[in-house]
């Protein structure tokens, strides 16, 4: 059984997937990208600031479903470059206190909307 989880406190998404689907005592969330749900916009900044909000939608997401990162185990992030691995782990390590998740970092050659940065991650209750 699959729950669909959605909140106006992330960004909506812009195609035909979910937010979030939990999966019993699973939740997978599909990649944030750094857009404030307030403005439908790209927060301003660079990398550290698109990292922090996509920090921020994924905390929407997590909370709405009931998580929150002490349950990730599990996290893609989606890059533009390489170069900006620097700044942006800057932030991630900020995000969790105790154990850090499994992590996978990739540069891609675009991500939506023209974004830096995008974050997926897996959570367990």
């Amino acid at each position: 059984m699959k729950t669909v989880i959605a909140t106006k406190a992330a960004p909506a998404a812009i195609g035909p997937y979910s937010q979030a689907i939990q999966a019993g005592n699973m939740l997978f969330t599909s990649g944030q990208i750094p857009i404030d749900p307030a403005t439908s916009q790209f927060v301003e900044g660079g990398i550290a600031e698109q990292t922090r909000q996509v920090f921020a939608n994924l905390k929407a997401v997590l909370t709405e479903a009931g998580y929150t990162f002490d349950n990730i185990v599990k996290t893609t992030v989606f890059l533009a470059d390489m170069s900006l691995f620097g700044a942006m782990n800057e932030v991630y390590a900020a995000q969790f206190t105790g154990a850090f998740p499994a992590r996978s970092a990739v540069a891609v050659k675009e991500l939506p909307k023209g974004a830096l940065v995008e974050i997926e991650v897996i959570a367990v209750k």
